[in-house]
């Protein structure tokens, strides 16, 4: 099993020391490939395979697209095996499934595990063939290296999904310990920590309990349930996120910005600039551009925004669910578009809260069907919610919720005052600083749940 959230923060205390410890540029990086392929082993050693196999075809296809007379054989090389490795272990199922469900024929399925993080390190080595293929950067000849950047293991299995132009250089400069990094990214981890553990965990816990008994569940539960999933999810996944941030920086390397505050997006397209922004921004240059974008009228570029959406849903999961939840964010977005939804600097606060509250209400109706099982759920939970409310429900909810609402409430204020650029907490006086640090680690000790529990996005 991968460690949960605190197994890897004591991992990376070991991990430090030694790192900084060799001199070599050369043997750090072999050690810091090791460490990574140690923690994906952890989970299951044989599947080391795969990682192994994805990066050797990427690295040998690259190289031969700079010197043979077809580009685009190595290229369709490499996406045909990488593919074909993502569709047999996630997707090879599905479809016989569906096959079965419609035909008469009884295929069989295949018995397998889908490997975790498999679509985040598809996708980064990925990004590597096609910036060869255009030429916006040269094959790697350091095997070490380009292993290095496909499995380094902050990042490794939830992301962000970097890019080979802004990591690979990273490898090749000089670490030194720089104490002001060190500590910039201990806060991060930290803050990580804390939106998984404390708030994440333990509004999972009222989650499952909803979502696991439907039918005796209140419609007011049901509807809150769906509320505490989206920040459940939020803070589940840019927690990893802010941890493999800190991590990294602390040894020296940069990794791109995942989310930035997402809840508070005015529209649906401001919302996919600030969610889970490594993949989005890999989506739009590594498909929908080159499908056309937005330059071929208005048909066109609605189409391809659905196209994109709905491929990113199935991305996340071989069931219709996540399908119907990307085709949901097309048609928010092409209907933003199509209306002239657009951001604007000089909208009052009041129009500005409504746009973050319905942009909000959007998002939640959306996450309804990535947290349900499968359709028949989905439809169970929207028939649940619409039944109506009555006040004597909200009696038995206040001791349940009550600390679900805290949470959130504790996380949107502050995210509230980053968002609008209210209170900088780095130039507070440090009794007030720390006070605040201190605050969060003792939420950690007290309020998080350390039992195993990992990461929702290690399915994908």
């Amino acid at each position: 099993m991968l460690f949960n959230s605190l197994d890897y923060f004591l991992f990376l205390l070991f991990v430090l020391p030694t790192f900084f410890f060799l001199q070599k540029n050369e043997f750090r990086n072999v050690f810091l490939l090791l460490v990574s392929y140690f923690f994906y082993g952890c989970w299951k050693p044989e599947y080391l395979a795969l990682i192994l196999f994805s990066t050797g075809i990427d690295y040998f296809s690259a190289i031969k697209m700079e010197t043979a007379k077809s580009k685009k054989l190595w290229l369709s090389f490499s996406l045909i095996s990488n593919f074909g490795l993502l569709f047999s272990f996630k997707y090879f199922n599905f479809f016989v499934e569906n096959i079965n469900h419609f035909t008469t024929d009884n295929f069989n399925t295949l018995d397998i595990l889908l490997p975790v993080g498999i679509s985040f390190y598809t996708f980064q080595t990925l990004s590597y063939t096609f910036d060869v293929y255009f030429g916006k950067l040269k094959a790697e000849r350091n095997f070490v290296t380009f292993a290095l950047y496909v499995s380094f293991f902050p990042q490794l299995v939830a992301g962000p999904i970097e890019r080979a132009t802004h990591l690979l250089p990273q490898f090749k400069e000089k670490k030194v310990f720089v104490p002001e990094r060190a500590v910039e990214g201990a806060k991060r981890i930290f803050w990580g920590l804390f939106k998984k553990v404390v708030i994440a965990d333990n509004l999972a816990l009222i989650v499952d309990k909803i979502f696991g008994n439907l039918a005796s569940a209140s419609s007011l539960e049901v509807l809150l349930a769906v509320y505490f999933f989206a920040f459940q999810i939020y803070c589940d996944f840019s927690g990893y996120s802010d941890i493999a941030i800190g991590s990294a920086k602390i040894l020296g390397f940069d990794l791109m910005e995942n989310f930035k505050r997402p809840y508070f997006a005015v529209s649906i397209p401001d919302f996919w600039k600030r969610w889970h922004i490594s993949l989005s921004t890999w989506f739009k240059d590594y498909l929908y551009l080159p499908l056309g974008g937005n330059r071929k009228g208005e048909k066109k570029t609605v189409f391809n925004q659905l196209t994109v959406f709905i491929l990113s849903g199935f991305w996340h999961g071989a069931n219709w669910t996540f399908v119907f939840w990307g085709f949901l964010h097309g048609v928010f977005n092409s209907a933003t578009r199509l209306v002239k939804i657009r951001k604007n600097s000089q909208k009052s606060l009041l129009q500005t809260f409504f746009s973050i509250f319905f942009t909000f209400q959007l998002v939640s109706f959306a996450w309804i069907f990535f947290r349900a099982k499968d359709l028949e759920q989905v439809f169970f939970v929207l028939e649940k919610i619409s039944c109506g409310f009555s006040f004597s429900q909200v009696s038995e909810l206040k001791k349940m919720f009550f600390g679900g609402i805290s949470l959130i409430a504790f996380l949107w204020f502050l995210e509230f005052l980053q968002e609008f650029e209210i209170v900088n907490l780095e130039q507070k006086p440090l009794v007030l600083r720390w006070s605040f640090y201190f605050l969060i680690f003792f939420a950690i000790l007290v309020f998080g749940k350390t039992q195993s529990s990992q990461f929702i996005y290690f399915q994908f």
